[in-house]
This record gives C-alpha cells, structure tokens and sequence, in this order.
C-alpha cells in the first residue's frame, strides 16, 4: 500500500513542560496508518510522563507541496496554501479496500482510541493550525480541548465528496462546537471555511499570526492546565445543539434538500442518520454508529467511482514525454483570444479572474462592445453571488482590453481563437495570427471538432499550433481539453497544461482527430436517442431515464440546450469522418422548420418560461411522428418494446462502443483520463459510474459488447461493436486494462 509507512510524528518536551507532538508527512502530513501508530504512541508516552504538563498537537511547517499525495483535500488549496497541520486521511488505503473488499484495514477503531485519548486525556492537548486541516486532519483537532489557527487557514470537513462521512467523531463533535446548521452545510456541502470564519462561529478559539503560533499554543495549552482557561471537550457539549424538536426540524429540512440535489448519493442520508443518533442518545452512541456507517460507504459503488474519479484526475497532468522531460513551464502573462461570443467570452472571463492580461478581438465594435459587455457581466455576477469581492472584481476587469485589429498582438505569450466551426474563416485567421505575433506565441484553437491539422495546414509554425478546446460556459465548466498534433511541440503542452491549472481547470492532454476525445465519445449519445425516438420510443421517457441515471439532463434537453444549429454542424462534421455509424434523422431539421431553435427562443422539444422549469411541449409530438414516418424504420411499422434498462443502455453503451475505440486509437494518454475527461466535459456521474470507462468496467464488456452485437443485428449498423470492445469482451480483460497506443498516434478511422 502506498504512503503506509512514509512520514513520522516526533515528540518534544520543552522546559515549560510543554510537549510538542509533530506530523510530517509531505505533502500535506496526510493521516496514513503509520502516522495514526505513531500519533497514539506519542499521546500515550506524554500522558504517562511526570515532565509533560500539556501537549500541543502541530503539523511540520517544512512540507514540499511539489510532492505527490492522495488525502482528503480540496486538491487547489495546496498550491495555494501548503500544508502545516493535515490534509486528511491517506486514501491509498480505500483503493487497497476496493481490490480487496477487505475493511479490517481501515484505522476507525485506532483513531478513535487516540481521538478518545486526547479528548479524555487527563492533560490538555492544544491544536496549533498553521495551515489546511481537512477531513481527518480537522478531526483531530476537533478531539483537541482548544484551537489556534493561523489566519486564512481552510477548515472542512469534505469526506462525502469521496462517498463517505467524516470519521474520528467529526459528525458529533463539529455540530456541538458550532452549532446544526453550519456543521451540515459544511459536511453535507463540503464546504470549507477559513480560520476567520472558524473563530466566529466557536471552531477556532484563536487567530494568530503564524509566527506566534506555537508560542501561543503552548501558552494556552498551560492556561488550561492551570484552569485559567476552560477545559472543553467537544463530545461532552451539548449547549449548542438546540432542542430536541429544533433538531429534528433541521435535520427534516437537511434530509429533503438532499434529496433534491444529492439524490443518488447515499452518504449525505447517512450523516444525517449519524449526527441524529449521536444527538439523541449521546455523542458516545454517535461515534460507535459513524464507524459502522463508515465501513459500510466505503464498500458501495458511490465510494467506488467517486475514489476513483480523485485518483484519475490527479493523474491527467502527467504526460509521458511532456512533463517528464525536464521541461520549465514558460510564463503566460498576456493571451489574445479571437472572438467575443459565447465561448470567447467565457474564455477571456476565466484568464482574467486568474490575472492573466486578455485582449479581445472582434470584426467589429458592435460585436465587440457586446462580448466585452457579456465578459462584465461575468464578473459582475460573481460579485452578487458574493464569490468575489467588489475590488477585486474592478481589478480583475482593468486587466481587459478589446480591439478590433492585429497591432496589439505583437507582444502576447497565447492567442486562443474562439470563432464559428468554419474551417476557411480558421485557417484564415491562422495565417494572420501567425504574421502578427511574436515568434514563440502559442496559437491555440478552440475548435470542438474540426482536426487541428486541417485548422493550421496553411501555416508555416505547426509545432506551436495546439487545441485550447474550453466547454461552455467556459469561465464555469471544469474541463480544458488540450489537443496535440503529432508536430505540437512538447514546451507549448506543458505551458497550456501550466496554463490551465493556473485558471483552475482540469487538464486533460488528448490526441487530434474530429470530435478529440470528449465529443467524438459522446457523439453516438445524440445519435442513439435519435434512433430510438424514430423506432417509436417516448422522447421525454428517454430524458427522465438518462436524467434519473444521474447525466444532468437527457440528449433531448441537451440539444435544446445547446441549439440546434450546433447539432446540425457537428452531425455534419461526425457523418464525414464516420458515416459507417451515424444515424441520420430529419427530426432537428423538422423542429428548425417549424420556427423551435430551443431554449434560445423557449420553444424546441420542452417549453421555456422565464422562472419556470422546462416543461414537456406536447404539440412537438406531431413532428416526432413525422420523423418516425419519413425514416420508416419501426419494425412493421410499429414501436418497440423495450424496458427502462434497455433504453439507458441503448442510449450509453454505443457511447461505451466509441470510447473503445479513441482509446485503440490511442486519442488518450490512459484510460482514467477518459473518465475525468466524461465527467468534467459531459457531466457523466462519477458517484456510483467513475466515468464512462469505470461505469463500462464495473458492467463488464462482456455484456455491453453482447448487447451491441443484438442491437445490431436487429437494428443495423449503428450498433456494430468495434474491434477494441470485442477483443476485450472475448478475453476477459477490462477496457481500462490495456496499454494503450502513443496519444500523438494518427487515428485509425
């Protein structure tokens, strides 16, 4: 098992009679099993000694954040702020959990011993929070009897974002220092605060600068010694909690909201039936209850897929002859991005709020007056969110500029074109941008299908050409997919990767071809919903049932969504590259011919009424009749008969198809990266699913290869399993299993 045995904890006594227990653990000091024996070793011997008056429990403040690590953390706060008390639970041992089913290894009953340890100990324990103290990090100083953090340090419990519940008596102690409501929006919503924060609400009982942290620490560690100041255990309080019917009606409401929005998600029901039981018979009972529920989430699917889903997008910036070379990223102080619409704009919102300087470039001034005005609006709207402050917002926004020429473009680090999907109108502005910037500039496509190759043939610099494919809204969606041609240099993938974590997205390196990696994968998604309305299947049935297997919204809605005339062109461009496989449906083009664009104009498959929920159109069901008639596939002209099961697999599994084979084409570095890449891009659940490789692992290809193989002989081609999926299905090995070709590798279409 990974991390078991790195890092120590190290005890020292001062003359005060002060004792000093230590984690270090680089990255973050994560809480493996090692550090716990370690923990309870050291708490045990002061606890013992004649010397040791009080303890103060810290963490190394000397700890690399370059270093790999896999804790329960919120993964961007340790760029942001190292890691000097604990970033949580060492997680390595839940994967060990998953490949063995075997739960015996889990530290509950070990943490809880030094938990109970400190919290009953007959002297003090004082925790000094110098830096982020996460899951189990923060439950340790929750069973400490006082708390000094340093300012700005992140506070959180985020262990249901991993399908679990916070352990070490985290559910029972955080409701007791703060109260109900603020300990379940900061589990339920894994929700950090600061240390600020945490000293309002009763987490915290101090903030001090970080260089008087342990001075301090060890001060108020005598003060309670000494009974000048009070001697709190958490799990013992009970002031905070409210009344028995005030209790039941919080959790009541805590329990129908996550319904709402955590309805697939079993550990968000659990901790409320944790905290509930703790506060009605005892916090004692409560912590014997939340190690049970514990072992329990651990084994679901939910835990599964959400484990897997952290560790794989930990792994999409490791990129075999990129960032393993020796490479140093260059600074990307100044981008220009061509085109202020939707995505431009978006585009250009997400560089400026990481202060990189963004010029804007448009045809004209009214076009550019409306992106600049859409960009505002961005930042504006974050600031009535309350997610970013008033003076920061007028900084992040004098960092814009628009223009209407190329004059200004002689300094920038990056241009990132954002036009229309017009191949000629590219190439064109390819060759201008080529003239116009330095000789080292970054020229960057957002193109969602058109090959690179195609977008830059005209150029002279194909080793700098490289795709920047952003998902809309840009400055919102999580996913940068950066596409490399088999000339893209090795130095500009690193600075676009270096590029894209610096404007907090998730990079993910894929190789060129129609679609790249995301839409070429999810194009089958559309395509089988078309074919299964044309074979008489209820267009809003098929929603619900892709909406209740957890994708925010079925194919339908999504084109609504979307626009039509994005279907339109990218249809156009997948029948080109792949005709053997797509359906070709007049459906869309019937709903354009009667006046319906979507949500655009709030008619299009659902009915769009400003404060209301879409709502299902039945007066589009005459068209859907027609489509049906003009394609005339429904055996003996009357629909199938399929089950609920059958359609969502009907719907994914030529999804699954298609992913098998961008990974035989080698359009991905790793399989996992398919996975991040599904969930961030397209939404695909990871709670339970893992992303669409997991999902199709844990269903075994087997079964979805004889499936595909069925569907086609009754239904054509469209089904036909591809080569990959059926050497896979016919030996017994896992689609994720497979070393796969060179990413850089030329399609095989």
């Amino acid at each position: 098992m990974k991390n078991m045995g790195v890092g120590r904890v190290s005890m020292e006594v001062g003359s005060d009679g002060v004792a000093i227990v230590t984690i270090s653990n680089p990255p973050v000091n994560a809480l493996s099993l090692h550090i716990f024996d370690g923990l309870t070793k050291s708490f045990t011997e002061a606890m013992r000694r004649q010397d040791v008056k009080a303890i103060v429990l810290t963490g190394n403040t000397n700890t690399n954040t370059n270093t790999n690590t896999s804790s329960i953390f919120l993964i961007s706060f340790i760029y942001c702020y190292g890691a000097k008390f604990s970033g949580g639970f060492d997680i390595n041992v839940f994967e060990k959990i998953h490949e063995t089913g075997d739960t015996s290894i889990l530290p509950d009953a070990s943490v809880d011993l030094l938990v109970n340890i400190i919290e009953d100990g007959k002297k003090p324990t004082v925790a000094a929070i110098g830096g982020l103290a996460l899951g189990g990090g923060l439950e340790l100083a929750l069973g400490c009897h006082a708390r000094i953090a340093a300012p700005k340090t992140p506070l959180g419990l985020p262990e249901l974002t991993l399908g679990v519940i916070p352990g070490s008596g985290g559910t029972q102690r955080l409701p007791r220092l703060i109260g109900l409501p603020k300990a379940l929006e900061i589990m339920l919503l894994s929700k950090s605060i600061t240390s600020d924060d945490g000293k309002k609400l009763g987490l915290v009982d101090a903030v001090v600068p970080s260089e008087e942290l342990l001075k301090v620490s060890r001060q108020w560690a005598l003060d309670i010694a000494g009974r000048r100041k009070p001697w709190v255990r958490s799990l013992h309080r009970i002031d905070k909690l409210g009344s028995l019917s005030e209790v039941q009606d919080i959790i009541k409401t805590a329990r129908l909201r996550a319904k709402q929005t955590a309805k697939n998600m079993p550990q968000h029901q659990t901790c409320l039936d944790v905290i509930e039981e703790g506060i009605i018979r005892g916090g004692y009972n409560g912590v014997l209850k939340e190690a049970e529920a514990f072992k329990e989430l651990v084994l679901k699917d939910t835990c599964r897929g959400l484990v897997h889903a952290f560790f794989a997008q930990r792994m999409t910036t490791k990129v075999p002859n990129v960032t393993d070379i020796g490479l140093k990223p260059r600074p990307i102080k100044k981008v220009a991005v061509i085109g202020g619409g939707l995505m431009g704009s978006g585009i250009a919102t997400a560089l400026i709020l990481s202060n990189i300087h963004v010029i804007v470039k448009e045809i004209n001034s009214e076009y550019l007056l409306k992106g600049i005005k859409t960009i505002e609006a961005n930042v504006r709207g974050l600031v009535s969110r309350n997610r970013l402050a008033q003076d920061k917002a007028e900084k992040t926004l004098s960092m814009l500029k628009g223009v209407l020429d190329y004059s200004e473009f002689k300094d920038v680090d990056m241009v990132i074109e954002a036009v229309i999907e017009n191949i000629s109108l590219k190439q064109k502005i390819f060759g201008d941008i080529e003239k116009a910037c330095p000789p080292d500039c970054i020229l960057a496509s957002n193109t969602s299908t058109i090959d690179l190759s195609i977008v830059g043939e005209k150029t002279k610099s194909q080793d700098r050409i490289v795709g920047a494919h952003f998902f809309s809204p840009a400055h919102v969606m999580p996913l940068l997919e950066i596409v490399r041609t088999e000339k893209t240099s090795p130095q500009v993938i690193l600075d676009l990767i270096t590029v894209g974590k610096t404007i907090k997205k998730v990079p993910v390196v894929v190789g060129n071809c129609t679609g790249f990696a995301v839409n070429r994968t999810f194009f089958p998604y559309s395509q089988s919903a078309q074919l299964l309305v044309n074979l008489g299947v209820d267009v809003f049935r098929i929603d619900q049932l892709i909406s209740n297997f957890g994708l925010p919204m079925g194919p339908f809605q999504l084109q609504d969504l979307a626009g039509y005339g994005v279907f339109v062109a990218t249809t156009k461009e997948f029948s080109l590259s792949f005709p053997d496989r797509t359906f070709e449906s007049p459906l869309i083009e019937l709903l354009i011919k009667n006046g319906r664009s979507g949500k655009s104009n709030g008619k299009g498959f659902y009915i769009y009424e400003k404060g209301s929920k879409p709502k299902p159109d039945p007066s589009v069901l005459p068209i859907v009749e027609e489509s049906r008639r003009l394609t005339n596939i429904m055996p003996g002209g009357k629909p199938i008969s399929v089950t609920d099961d059958e359609i969502v697999e009907m719907v994914l599994f030529p999804v699954v198809n298609e992913a098998c084979r961008v990974l035989d084409d080698g359009i991905v570095v790793r399989a996992s990266d398919l996975d991040v890449a599904s969930v961030l891009g397209m939404s695909f659940p990871s709670y339970r699913r893992g992303g669409i490789i997991f999902w199709a692992d844990t269903i075994g290809a087997d079964r979805v290869y004889r499936s595909l193989r069925k569907w086609s002989d009754i239904y054509g081609s469209f089904f036909t399993p591809s080569r990959f999926l059926e050497e896979r299905a016919t030996r017994g090995i896992p689609l994720s299993a497979t070393a796969l070709a060179s990413p850089v590798a030329k399609p095989r279409l």
